[in-house]
């Protein structure tokens, strides 16, 4: 008499697990990114145009993909170019096209072409930004809108954005700016006068939301130290305090633009000194 299937299994083939699809983690900020748009658009009307969004994003592709295969003879991963390009787009408020794609073409070749010992100093959104904000003031400005009374959609993705940068390990660099940034922002409401709600009010809204999960927290422009990154995203809030005092708009953008590839150069060095010391004292 044969025995029904299920018991003819033998207990190594009933004990394999189902495989799971493989999930790439380099696609988890990209679609990140992509719900802040969606989250911000859709409740507050934060986007120019998708038009424009959508020439930053195609424009800042087609910059790596012709740029990567010029400078290392192959096709590279366009998700970094693609929160470049999405980042531009959420940011750049302008009546124009062209600093969209301008902006976005100036990001991505700051990664090729301003690089000290095989790393590129800014983050290309934050640097691409900066230029254009100080080349051409008249014709471009910076996202600046906030969320309103409603902190629902800004504590999704502050929830969201917290456990994707805590899989990456960089969650104490946002932790370390956030925390500076509200004490720095308790000492300027106490040396200007101004209330302390309109001096924390600006890391509410989107911009800061990019600047905070993405441009900080940039793994390819970030010191390599757990505590060199802290102290660089305490140095970034205490820059933004300063300007912010002089009255200078835009100012978490000019104190990553400034603070962060200066803390690169500084690693760098330090760790080209060091490495002829190792190899004199183990030749």
């Amino acid at each position: 008499m044969s025995r029904p299937a299920s018991e003819a299994m033998t207990p190594a083939a009933s004990a394999t697990p189902k495989r799971k699809l493989p999930l790439d983690f380099r696609y988890v900020p990209p679609l990140f990114i992509t719900s802040i748009l969606l989250v911000g658009h859709l409740s507050f009307g934060i986007l120019e145009s998708y038009k424009k969004t959508v020439l930053a994003i195609v424009v800042a592709i087609i910059s790596e993909m012709i740029l990567g295969r010029i400078f290392f003879g192959k096709w590279l991963n366009l998700a970094s170019a693609y929160i470049t390009g999405i980042s531009v787009g959420i940011l750049v408020r302008s009546p124009a096209y062209w600093p969209y794609a301008l902006c976005s073409a100036i990001s991505i070749t700051s990664k090729y072409v301003l690089r000290a010992k095989g790393r590129h100093l800014w983050n290309p959104s934050n640097f691409g930004i900066a230029v254009l904000l100080l080349l051409a003031p008249e014709t471009m400005a910076v996202l600046s809108i906030q969320w309103g009374n409603n902190y629902g959609a800004l504590l999704v993705i502050w929830i969201l954005g917290s456990v994707i940068i805590y899989r990456a390990r960089r969650f104490h660099i946002s932790a370390t700016y956030v925390v500076s940034f509200l004490l720095f922002a308790v000492l300027r409401s106490w040396i200007t006068g101004d209330p302390l709600a309109s001096e924390i009010a600006p890391i509410t809204g989107p911009m800061y939301q990019l600047f905070v999960f993405f441009m900080v927290t940039d793994p390819k422009t970030t010191v390599k130290s757990w505590r060199g990154q802290c102290l660089v995203a305490f140095l970034v809030a205490f820059a933004e305090f300063l300007l912010r005092l002089d009255q200078v708009v835009y100012a978490a953008i000019f104190a990553l633009f400034y603070v962060g590839p200066a803390a690169n150069l500084i690693e760098i060095w330090w760790l080209s000194r060091k490495q002829p010391e190792a190899a004199t004292a183990n030749p």
